[in-house]
């Protein structure tokens, strides 16, 4: 029997591999996030009994807010994310809008047909970033701003969709006006929730990880075998479809639209200066953001060229102070009410290591030597050999 070690023969059988060493626990969850979704939950029931409660010179004003917060999280889930600066977001808005538009003449309530919308606005996505999937950076923002405003004149020049007058959503005149405006409210904040939690669970997920590595750097993460091409898809046709819905509940909201308002690119730029603002790759960010650029329109939006100057204002203010947003500042502090990474646990670090498993037929580690001990020699052979040691260590005669 082959022998390893003196006076020890080895195992019969293989010994089995050893595991690996024991990781450092992390977590994603933390008491915050659980507190933020309760009051999140809360606050949607509130939210919900609101036509109960209020008149609607409050719920009109919160249908704003809602497509607001909407179009933020949506918009951040493309250049946040997945690396993909967009100024064409307002051709979702609009296909959805005239999709409710066509599917509603066909005796479909607007606000079902509204599912309809983002089902059209994912359809027309797919052919549309396989004409954009090989742009990057600001060549993908001018390739989506040229097609919105490609789609802007094909309606404009369709006479049967109304043109450049527009079209309005008869179907909903003869509504009592109290009920409809709790309808759309509530389909409103159906679509808000929706786009926010999808888009939150979304980024935990294992698109998540790639969205952020391709946003980084993506020769890297298509090198670690990250699916580059597939993640921008999926996040495009995502961003499509919650665009396609919220343009829905544009349309159904005024009964009316047309190419110049729901094609403009002020939408894209509504949604970049949230997600500025708020903070970019982060989902407390855009809600932030939304919540600010609202609070500026109402103060400000009778005062005419006024608002403008305070939203730049606003704009200059914070990308001097806080270039990563204002959440930004608070995740310096190490703030994080919806994580959607891995945090290490608190004394993780201070943890004695784990003892190895040991392999059968292996000696336990040797304890380390103590200061002024000769270090012990078992185990490990005789000495080596020298050159002016004796013939029978040296094996032979020098000749």
């Amino acid at each position: 029997m082959a022998t390893g070690r003196p006076g020890k023969p080895l195992a019969s059988v293989a010994a089995p591999p050893r595991p690996a060493a024991a990781g450092v626990p992390v977590s994603r969850w933390s008491r915050a996030a659980t507190v933020t979704t309760a009051a999140a939950g809360a606050a949607l029931v509130l939210l919900a009994a609101a036509p109960y409660l209020v008149g609607a010179g409050v719920t009109q004003p919160l249908v704003t807010l809602f497509l607001l917060v909407s179009m933020a999280v949506l918009w951040n889930l493309l250049a946040g994310y997945a690396g993909m600066l967009s100024f064409g977001q307002q051709a979702y808005l609009g296909i959805g809008a005239y999709a409710v538009y066509l599917v509603s003449k066909g005796g479909v309530s607007p606000f079902a047909a509204i599912g309809g919308g983002a089902v059209a606005c994912a359809v027309a996505a797919v052919p549309i970033f396989a004409l954009l999937r090989r742009l990057t950076g600001g060549y993908f923002a001018v390739a989506t701003w040229v097609i919105a405003e490609c789609l802007f004149l094909y309606v404009t020049n369709q006479q049967w969709i109304g043109g450049a007058t527009g079209v309005g959503l008869q179907q909903l005149s003869s509504m009592s006006p109290v009920l409809r405006q709790a309808y759309t409210y509530w389909a409103a904040l159906v679509v808000m929730a929706v786009c926010v939690a999808g888009v939150y669970l979304l980024v935990r997920s294992r698109f998540g990880l790639d969205s952020r590595a391709v946003h980084d750097e993506p020769a890297a993460a298509a090198a670690m075998g990250v699916e580059v091409g597939r993640t921008r898809w999926i996040g495009y046709v995502l961003a499509a479809a919650g665009a396609g819905a919220v343009g829905g509940v544009l349309i159904v909201s005024t009964l009316y639209t047309d190419p110049g308002t729901v094609f403009s690119v002020n939408y894209s730029a509504d949604m970049l200066f949230m997600v500025v603002i708020g903070g970019l790759g982060t989902m407390e960010g855009p809600v932030i953001g939304a919540v600010i650029f609202f609070a500026v329109q109402q103060e400000f939006a009778s005062y005419g060229a006024w608002y403008l100057v305070a939203i730049g204002a606003v704009a200059v203010t914070v990308v001097l102070t806080a270039p990563g947003g204002l959440w930004g500042l608070a995740a310096r502090r190490g703030w994080s009410l919806l994580p959607v990474g891995y945090t290490v646990l608190p004394g993780a670090a201070s943890r004695p290591p784990e003892p190895p498993v040991l392999a059968r037929g292996d000696d336990p580690p040797e304890p380390p030597d103590a200061p002024g001990r000769v270090p012990s020699s078992r185990g490990q052979g005789a000495p080596p050999a020298t050159r002016g040691g004796t013939d029978a260590t040296r094996g032979g005669t020098d000749e």
